[in-house]
């Protein structure tokens, strides 16, 4: 009898831009943050502060089942291990206790970046001026992060294992990037591409997340060479998913593209036609993750994420040779 292949395993042929598994297409989140509306109870970390050791083994060993009940729950492939981990060693002890109840079954990743993002407004100004007035120490500084990322990263892999990293600096504003591409070409991919290639010596896997319009450099960050591509922020100016399949799709995985906002105030027939219409463009030739923009934030409805993820149950389907649902690129033939 011919098993089933697990998560894990759906989320690996994704990444490695390998033929699907016949199934529904892999799912995943950044962070689910409706724990308590799905499940009746929140992640928490309340009093860690002033825990006892077993009280904080206690916590962490709840936020973990928490977890794994939301990606029973909802089909989850990857657990991103941030919301409700308050440091490194939780996520070894979370890492290490979630392989002890349900084995290699997920793929395990944590937050990993350490280019420069875009600042907060409060020293914007400043951050911007520093990349003109002090080039050489801001250059000394990104080598700096990097260095001390993957000897995290190298430690991390060491205690627990953990699978990857999503390198979770954000680069763009709706409109286009914080940097020009010639000032990104300096100051961020050649530290982006040294921090992608030392985790992918260790045997991880890299995500890279950006918000924004990223068609100015798309072409560096598929130079730096990341497993995947996350979020295809469709509110940006220019982020078309069927685009950026084209000019990506066979060189990275693409990871997102169901629109955080629309979710959360359009209409359900919006929501339905919006989602069949990520997943008609995602899916074709594999190497593509369903998930929204960013995370299932706090505040969003659960009904208009259950029903993205309705849509992903009815369309997001491959065949035995890895076609997607034959139903859905017929209504897509036909709306063309």
């Amino acid at each position: 009898m011919k098993r089933e292949p697990t998560p894990k395993e759906k989320a690996v042929a994704a990444l490695e831009l390998k033929r699907p598994f016949p199934g529904k297409v892999p799912t995943f989140e950044l962070e689910f943050q409706l724990t308590e509306e799905l499940l009746g109870k929140p992640m928490h970390l309340s009093g860690w502060d002033k825990a006892t050791a077993s009280e904080r083994e206690r916590m962490l060993k709840e936020n973990a089942e928490i977890y794994l009940e939301v990606a029973e729950r909802l089909d989850y492939c990857i657990l991103m291990l941030s919301y409700g981990v308050p440091d490194d060693n939780a996520i070894v002890f979370m890492t290490n206790y979630i392989r002890k109840l349900v084995g290699d079954r997920y793929l395990l990743i944590c937050h990993g970046d350490a280019t420069f993002a875009i600042p907060s407004g409060g020293d914007m100004v400043e951050f911007a001026a520093a990349f003109f007035e002090r080039p050489n120490e801001m250059h000394e500084i990104a080598k700096k992060r990097v260095q001390w990322a993957l000897k995290r990263g190298k430690r991390l892999r060491e205690e627990c294992g953990i699978d990857g990293f999503a390198l979770c600096s954000d680069y763009c504003f709706n409109t286009g990037p914080f940097w020009s591409p010639k000032m990104f070409r300096e100051f961020i991919t050649p530290y982006l591409k040294e921090l992608v290639a030392g985790y992918k010596e260790m045997g991880a896997y890299v995500i890279k997340h950006t918000d924004g319009n990223i068609m100015p450099i798309l072409d560096q960050l598929l130079e730096c060479e990341p497993h995947g591509l996350h979020a295809l922020d469709c509110q940006a100016s220019d982020m078309d998913i069927a685009t950026i399949k084209k000019l990506a799709g066979d060189k990275v995985c693409l990871l997102g593209g169901v629109q955080c906002s629309l979710l959360q105030t359009g209409t359900e027939e919006q929501i339905v036609e919006h989602c069949k219409y990520v997943l008609r463009h995602g899916m074709p030739g594999g190497g593509f993750i369903y998930a929204t923009t960013n995370v299932a934030f706090k505040g969003l409805p659960l009904e208009r994420y259950l029903l993205m993820l309705e849509i992903r149950d009815r369309y997001g389907w491959y065949d035995e040779q890895g076609n997607p649902c034959p139903e859905l690129m017929a209504e897509f033939e036909r709306d063309s």
